[in-house]
């Protein structure tokens, strides 16, 4: 999860609580593009299933790191959130990459749909 908002962080431990107390998901946080390309070029690397991140950051955008993370783990996938959606910037984000466009607030049970699925699809 990349959001530069504190918030987002304890938002997404609270709907997903009983998820993560059962060890069905990990989620790592960072706050910026950058501090999440570390993560995931560090030499602890999680194993990264999704990324979910804000389109509307400082420094690098959202939208920058998705560019990113398709140049250099195309097979990871990758939600984008925002609070401002519309159809221009959900076909920019689609064609750049991301596999999901979510907007906020976030609608927490279809998410937990999408994180399903994904995981069916996966075979993870």
């Amino acid at each position: 999860m990349v959001d530069d908002e504190p918030d987002a962080k304890e938002l997404f431990r609270q709907n997903f609580r009983r998820e993560i107390r059962k060890g069905v998901y990990v989620f790592d946080f960072a706050q910026s593009g950058m501090e999440a390309l570390g993560l995931l070029e560090g030499e602890d690397a999680p194993e990264v299933i999704l990324v979910l991140s804000d389109i509307n950051m400082p420094g690098m955008t959202g939208v920058e790191l998705l560019e990113q993370i398709k140049q250099k783990w195309p097979d990871i996938p990758v939600f984008m959130i925002t609070a401002y959606g519309d159809a221009t910037t959900e076909g920019t984000v689609r064609e750049k990459g991301a596999e999901n466009f979510l907007t906020k607030p976030v609608d927490f049970p279809a998410l937990k749909e999408k994180l399903s699925e994904l995981i069916t699809e996966s075979g993870v």
